[in-house]
């Protein structure tokens, strides 16, 4: 008896790959197994935080938004339109759901069970093949030209910049494993595997492969009598081994686990047989290169017990970066997602604080970063620099309750500080009661500098104007940022001041085009890269920003950006700034990466000759916003 519910399911799938690899028949068969879901505008499909379901979901009708939940607010960073899947986390991935699905308006679902549609993933190439190239081109549909969204967006926190980082890097796995020979005796095999903590052994025959070993194996095989303890290897092992390349992706790694129905994957030269072991990657693996995601780590910033835990997400995090950059993502792109987790762990710190204290804070507050942190820019582990504002209290109750935020800021500080983030060299730091008061005494703060700017005081004071409210009360962000505003529009005196600091860095380059290196001390023949080369563009960045009022955005390169839609003028110049930015911080992120250090200074002989170009190159913005910055201000207004 025909099913004509299937049927009608079959035709839709059909239109859409990997669905249409699939003969009808093959269709009609997931189909009849398949449910109809109909939602209302709002419903939610799955939430983030949800154990995975059994089934997948492709959109017939309507559309559903996939969102992340920060702070009870939902933020949309993809949507799924007709015959997009989603909900494909138990393929690919062994926690829960990343994103919430919810409805858009009115929409019909196909839902698809897993165990249904596995050995068509296993068995198909075809299907296989279409999964593997949406992980290599990040799109639900390689073979769509027009490559709209992606085909796991529900693992993803930013739809355009965090899917490369989270599947299509390298795996980490475990190198020059244990190996043993087709003839050794299965007792001494698990001895060695018992002593060296491992799961598996590889067997090989001349240096290449010829089988492995696994628990599994000493499990099924050996502990159930099925073969004697002093069997030789080669009657044990499970042959031949799946062997896979050096350079193979997570994704990469997951679709052949899927496909051979392995756990352990054997790592040669070339990926065949043929060439020498050396590696093994594991399912452990696998799930263990999917925490070191954003969403992940965001997820276990908000559930650290201690500053031990934020310290682990840290230093995650670090991997991150360096996973990111070696696969060449852009630094802008890279610096949204790191500071998001950054703000985690600072929130975080701030939560368990406040519990430590043991009571309810006095009055309400704000944490703010400035500086690097307040900008969005700290992708290596260099200084914190924050301040605590709070509500304006009866001036009998200042002073205890200053007290009460000094402690609770001393916590925060100490714990970024075993996070990693030392405090800084000045003590900008919301623990200084300098840098700790209500919300009355910074305004009377912030109108100091702008009104009477004093020139020996600006370099400090202006990484103030470089700040990212992280914690606490909107309207005491509301009120600094509209008292800035109102304070610096027109103020000559303030923007003279501002420009000479801005131009009291010399070029990075001498006359004859020599890169100007440190002449003496512990960084002699070094490049000061942060001084020389950055500092110069943050500095022009936030002059220029500034004053046209540009408040709320204090990231740099976000800063050129906006410069470049205000100002037609010089709208290439500031577009050049800003990638002139971006390179130079990749050169510093790398350097700090591989020596483990803040990569201030660049040691130039390890450069090569065309990033010696590169750097140099960048130099050019420098110098002609400079001639923007001169030409502009007039430096008459200091007295």
């Amino acid at each position: 008896m025909r099913n004509l519910v299937a049927e009608q399911v079959a035709d839709f799938l059909k239109r859409f790959p990997p669905f249409s690899s699939l003969s009808y028949g093959e269709l009609t068969s997931i189909a009849a197994q398949s449910k109809i879901i109909y939602m209302e505008k709002n419903q939610v499909l799955f939430k983030g935080g949800d154990a995975t379901h059994t089934d997948f979901y492709v959109v017939k009708d309507g559309a559903i938004g996939l969102s992340l939940t920060s702070d009870a607010e939902e933020m949309l960073v993809d949507k799924c339109d007709e015959g997009d899947i989603l909900g494909l986390r138990p393929f690919f991935a062994k926690n829960d759901y990343l994103l919430t699905a919810r409805a858009r308006e009115e929409a019909l679902v196909y839902a698809i069970p897993i165990a249904i549609f596995q050995p068509f993933v296993t068995d198909n190439k075809a299907v296989l093949s279409f999964l593997l190239q949406s992980f290599a081109s990040q799109t639900r549909n390689p073979y769509d030209k027009i490559n709209t969204g992606k085909l796991i967006a529900e693992n993803t926190i930013y739809n355009e910049q965090a899917a490369d980082i989270q599947y299509f890097q390298p795996i980490r796995y475990t190198k020059n494993p244990i190996t043993a020979n087709p003839d050794d005796l299965v007792k001494f095999i698990a001895k060695t595997m018992s002593n060296s903590a491992v799961g598996s052994v590889i067997i090989q025959e001349e240096q290449t492969p010829v089988g492995i070993i696994t628990d599994w194996d000493l499990r099924t095989k050996i502990a159930t009598g099925l073969l004697p303890i002093d069997a030789a290897a080669k009657e044990v092992m499970t042959s031949p081994v799946i062997t896979v390349p050096e350079n193979i992706s997570v994704a990469e790694a997951q679709m052949m686990m899927m496909r051979h129905n392995v756990t352990h994957l054997c790592v040669t030269r070339d990926g065949t047989d043929n060439t020498p072991v050396s590696g093994i990657i594991s399912e452990h693996d696998v799930v263990a290169a999917q925490s070191n995601t954003p969403g992940v780590l965001l997820k276990q910033s908000r559930r650290a017990i201690n500053g031990k835990d934020l310290k682990h997400v840290r230093e995650k995090l670090t991997e991150l970066i360096q996973n990111s950059i070696d696969k060449n993502i852009p630094v802008s792109y890279i610096t949204n997602i790191v500071a998001e987790i950054n703000i985690a762990i600072t929130r975080r710190a701030i939560e368990l604080a406040v519990e430590k204290t043991g009571t309810t804070p006095p009055a309400r507050f704000s944490w703010m970063n400035v500086g690097s942190q307040g900008r969005r820019e700290q992708l290596l582990l260099t200084d914190q620099n924050n301040a605590l504002i709070f509500e304006d209290v009866p001036p009998e109750n200042y002073e205890q309750v200053k007290s009460y935020f000094i402690e609770l800021a001393e916590l925060v500080n100490d714990m970024l500080e075993k996070v990693g983030y030392q405090y800084s060299a000045n003590k900008i730091v919301a623990s200084n009661p300098k840098w700790c008061k209500s919300l009355t005494d910074w305004l009377k703060q912030y109108n100091e500098w702008i009104k009477n700017p004093a020139e020996k005081e600006i370099e400090n004071n202006a990484i103030f104007f470089d700040f990212d409210f992280v914690y606490g009360v909107p309207e005491i962000e509301d009120a600094l940022t509209e008292n800035i505003r109102t304070g610096t529009k027109g103020n000559k005196k303030f923007f003279a001041y501002l420009a000479a600091d801005t131009l009291r860095n010399p070029p990075p380059l001498g006359f004859f085009r020599q890169f100007l290196v440190e002449s003496d001390g512990e960084h002699k023949d070094s490049f000061n890269i942060k001084n020389r080369a950055l500092e110069p563009l943050t500095d022009a960045a936030r002059l220029l920003a500034l004053s046209y009022n540009i408040i709320e955005i204090t990231n740099t390169y976000q800063r050129f950006k906006k410069l470049a839609e205000t100002e037609e003028k010089h709208a290439a110049l500031y577009e050049e700034c800003a990638e002139a930015y971006n390179l130079l911080m990749r050169f510093r992120t790398e350097e700090g990466l591989l020596n483990n250090t803040d990569g201030k200074y660049l040691d130039l002989n390890t450069l090569s000759k065309s990033d010696k170009v590169k750097l140099k190159n960048s130099f050019q913005p420098i110098a002609d916003v400079h001639d923007v910055i001169k030409n502009r201000f007039s430096l008459t207004y200091i007295k």
